[in-house]
């Protein structure tokens, strides 16, 4: 059914949502019969008339709801006014984050949300409070499980000498597989500018003698380059130091 049909004139419209991923289809308390018999027996008893409900088949909940075909839609037709019926909520949401920015931006618009499990409206009843509290202090929970699941993978990727984007550090080159392998004349280069350092040369002294032999430098690329080399007690620049670009 098309979003425009569902548009009514009326000031406000009741819609239901329900969602099945393929393996728990089937599954007591789960299947879709389930929900709607008891989205039907809660606006039964409110005296509410659902006027559509929007059913998401094989949808996993990781998804974000504006991510899924019938969330989305949903979202798309909400008006001020309107309230929406779920049986409960990790029908909706799996993620306290994607919970906590849908519900925000339907408290802004004025649409209500019901979830049966949590007793009601959690939008503008009593327990609303006590919803968006726990909500973020889960997603910041959630947050800090993303940053270091980020954190693990890039230091993994960083132990494996992996390339992890933006300026490919000077005395390197990127490789196969994304690898990041020494570039021998870079690696030359650092070794001339470690030794010029140390024998008491200027930084940008230095950097008119790279660019002699081709290494356009500043003399603040000279200082990372040097620096990176010398954290990492290599002869040449560290994969992890700050490169410049040349």
């Amino acid at each position: 059914m098309q979003v425009d049909k569902l548009t009514k004139a009326a000031a406000m419209a009741i819609y239901g949502y329900t969602r099945v991923s393929t393996v728990r289809q089937a599954e007591d308390g789960e299947s879709l019969d389930v929900q709607q018999r008891t989205l039907k027996g809660y606006a039964l008893m409110h005296g509410l008339a659902v006027d559509h409900v929007f059913v998401e088949r094989g949808v996993s909940g990781s998804k974000p709801l504006a991510e899924r075909p019938e969330g989305a839609a949903l979202l798309a037709i909400m008006k001020p006014g309107d309230a929406i019926i779920t049986p409960k909520l990790d029908r909706m949401f799996r993620s306290a984050l994607d919970a906590l920015d849908v519900l925000g931006r339907l408290k802004g618009r004025d649409v209500a949300l019901h979830m049966i499990d949590l007793g009601g409206d959690v939008t503008g009843n009593g327990i609303s409070k006590l919803v968006f509290t726990i909500l973020s202090a889960v997603a910041e929970a959630e947050r800090d499980r993303i940053r270091e699941r980020v954190a693990v993978v890039k230091a993994d990727q960083r132990a494996r000498g992996r390339y992890l984007g933006g300026i490919v550090p000077f005395g390197w080159r990127l490789g196969d597989a994304g690898v990041l392998v020494e570039s021998p004349e870079q690696q030359q280069a650092i070794g001339r500018m470690k030794g010029l350092r140390a024998r008491g040369m200027s930084l940008r002294a230095i950097a008119t003698e790279m660019a002699g032999a081709g290494h356009f430098l500043s003399h603040e690329g000279v200082k990372k380059i040097i620096g990176a080399a010398q954290r990492d007690g290599m002869g040449g620049a560290g994969k992890h130091g700050l490169g410049a670009a040349h």
